[in-house]
């Protein structure tokens, strides 16, 4: 009885560990493409934007990470990686934020 509960309990852990996987970085491409993103950002250089990479790196860690993130994809921002401020992403829908934000959170794997 003991192993079965073992087992049921290995089988909903990998599941929860397979839904907070990293989204592929295909999709994740493929939104940074419609929405304009690339023309400012790369996955691992600077453009005039930060590299996503760096942007991973400098909220790894912190509790908050998603939600600051989100606002900053949404609302733009200054000041965050130097003088030439973010501007708002108004165009791109909630679920695509959400992704990209999930890749980030993930360490912006390619």
């Amino acid at each position: 009885m003991k192993l079965s509960a073992l087992a049921l309990s290995l089988s909903l852990l990998a599941m929860g560990q397979a839904a907070h996987a990293a989204p592929d970085f295909a999709q994740v491409k493929d939104i940074l493409t419609k929405n304009a993103c690339l023309a400012c950002h790369s996955v691992d250089k600077k453009v005039v934007g930060p590299a996503y990479i760096d942007v991973a790196a400098k909220h790894k860690g912190q509790a908050d990470a998603a939600e600051v993130l989100t606002k900053h994809i949404k609302g733009g921002s200054s000041g965050v990686y130097g003088p030439i401020p973010m501007p708002p992403n108004v165009g791109i829908s909630d679920a695509d934020i959400k992704t990209v934000v999930d890749w980030l959170v993930a360490g912006a794997p390619h």
